[in-house]
């Protein structure tokens, strides 16, 4: 019996006595097991071997990109800890699997947005490698905490919409995430106090000018919501009511939610020298406010004293990622299955990310790279892959337009070689780029040539893995002949009872109009022709 599972072919019950014990050494099934559970416990097993041991489960999660301060499987990594021994009952399985069927069930069967991790992530490695020797570039000086960062530091995190993860680098070090906050201070903005009353106040068109530029646009509005002016009226909207030490625990507490309580800290070292040096943006929130660009009761030190403290968080690389992946999960933390924000509110951050977000570089940005980012002056630049993953660059080293030197050319490598660009089309003169969320064609048909070899040496179990993994149970080689032709031939009568029992097509006809029975009868192989008569007769 087969069953269908969110588009992926799963193994159901071999009942009762299906198979002979002799063909197929089985474990037995505990009490309180569905036989789901049992089947892909017994694809987890090593070959050769009858019992799960507890590193081959944690090598599975760990190549899967699911790590073990992951908080979906922080108790699972603490029970492989705690195991008293190498290997791990059927029973012990099963409860483990309990805590979390839907994420086993993709590990098992490499069901992710990006299928084979552990080789996308040796990719990314290398581009890493390959970035880190670039040289160029001068850390901000303008804050002495900032000024005081190693140009050598150099970090990488990624995390999909799955909630695969990989780091390469610093990606643990704690930066300043500084104009990065714009994104969340946006959106915190536009749930507050609604999309339209928010784009009364702040534009959504690329200014044409710097940063920190005096100007407004022709309805005397700041141009958009990624520039100092209007990140300011962002934050002059964000719980407007509330007390200074209130908004901020506001904004910090949802940057924790976007990391799932990742590591995320307050610098006020850094926040005190940006308050020292901000005349820039009090000429700003000014002219904002003798302008009408903020609410009339506007507080300017005390706004610009909110904007200071959000640019003062600092975050790992590992936590930004988790951030980046939850808006590509449009406003849906992968870790936690929280939602953080509407998919609306997202999908506005996104689109004025892509066009507005790497400062006076965002249009050759959205040219060449082709995906929504946000850069800031402490070295970070949050990367979103919508749909697929979020990722984060930090190397302090900033080029004439004050983004990361490593950071862009990290982020130009990563599109050269893999179709994550907007309006990328794999084929053509893109026909060398890869879409690593693509099965391709080679593994369907490599799944396809194993299931016939594990047919044909009658290994059940490597059958119920490939089958698990999405092969084709009924797909046929070059000569149209399928498992079920291939075990009829070998006389390996439990292959063939298993793929009848799961829904393997005992009358398809090969390129020359042969059946399997056929096959069989040729070869005087008595008891398969004897099941594929049964099948027949069932029919």
């Amino acid at each position: 019996m087969v069953k269908a599972v969110g588009g992926k072919v799963r193994k159901a019950a071999i009942e009762g006595d299906a198979l002979d014990a002799r063909e197929h050494d089985y474990v037995t099934k505990p009490s309180g097991a569905d036989d789901e559970s049992m089947a892909l416990y017994r694809l987890l097993v090593a070959p050769g071997e009858t019992r799960l041991t507890v590193a081959r489960f944690r090598e599975r999660l760990v190549s899967a990109g699911i790590l073990e301060d992951d908080p979906r499987v922080g108790d699972i990594y603490e029970a492989f800890r705690n195991h008293e021994t190498a290997e791990m009952t059927p029973a012990e399985f099963v409860q483990l699997f309990s805590r979390n069927p839907r994420l086993f069930r993709r590990v098992i069967e490499d069901d992710f947005v990006i299928p084979g991790w552990d080789r996308f992530t040796n990719d990314i490695g290398e581009i890493f490698r390959q970035v880190a020797a670039v040289s160029g570039g001068r850390v901000a000086a303008y804050i002495p905490e900032l000024a005081s960062v190693s140009a050598d530091k150099f970090g990488v995190s990624l995390c999909t919409v799955h909630g695969q993860r990989a780091r390469y680098g610093d990606a643990r070090e704690l930066f300043s995430i500084q104009s990065i906050s714009k994104t969340i201070s946006y959106c915190l903005a536009s749930e507050d106090v609604g999309v339209e009353r928010l784009h009364k106040t702040i534009g959504r068109e690329p200014s044409g000018h710097s940063f920190n530029a005096i100007t407004l646009d022709n309805r005397g509005r700041p141009h958009n919501p990624m520039i100092n002016a209007g990140a300011i009226a962002s934050c002059s909207l964000i719980r407007d009511s509330g007390s200074a030490s209130a908004r901020f625990a506001y904004v910090f507490d949802k940057w924790r939610d976007l990391s799932a309580g990742g590591s995320v800290s307050f610098n006020n070292t850094v926040f005190l020298s940006e308050r020292d040096t901000a005349d820039r943006n009090f000429a700003l929130a000014y002219f904002l406010r003798e302008n009408g660009a903020l609410p009339k009761d506007t507080d300017i030190q005390a706004t610009l004293d909110f904007y200071f403290q959000c640019c003062s968080v600092e975050m790992t690389c590992d936590s930004m990622a988790v951030a980046a992946a939850t808006l590509a999960n449009g406003g849906v933390n992968p870790l936690t299955d929280k939602r953080i924000f509407s998919s609306e509110t997202v999908k506005n951050c996104l689109s004025l990310m892509h066009s507005c977000g790497m400062y006076d570089f965002s249009g050759e940005f959205a040219f060449l790279i082709g995906v929504p980012a946000k850069s800031g002056v402490g070295g970070g630049v949050m990367v979103v892959i919508p749909e697929v993953m979020g990722l984060c660059i930090w190397s302090p080293p900033l080029d004439e337009l004050g983004n990361s030197v490593r950071g862009i050319e990290f982020c130009k490598r990563l599109t050269s070689r893999y179709s994550f660009h907007n309006f990328d089309i794999v084929g053509g003169i893109n026909a060398q780029k890869i879409n690593p969320t693509r099965r391709s064609r080679s593994e369907a048909n490599a799944a396809v040539v194993n299931l016939c070899w594990a047919a044909a040496a009658g290994d059940l179990r490597e059958m119920e893995r490939l089958i698990a993994c999405g092969a084709d149970i009924n797909a046929a080689d070059y000569d149209g002949r399928t498992a079920m032709h291939i075990a009829a031939s070998e006389n390996k009568v439990a292959s063939v009872r298993y793929l009848i029992q799961n829904g393997g097509n005992a009358n398809a006809k090969d390129r020359w109009g042969n059946l399997p029975l056929q096959d069989a009868e040729r070869a005087n192989h008595q008891e398969i022709v004897s099941l594929l008569k049964g099948v027949e007769q069932n029919d």
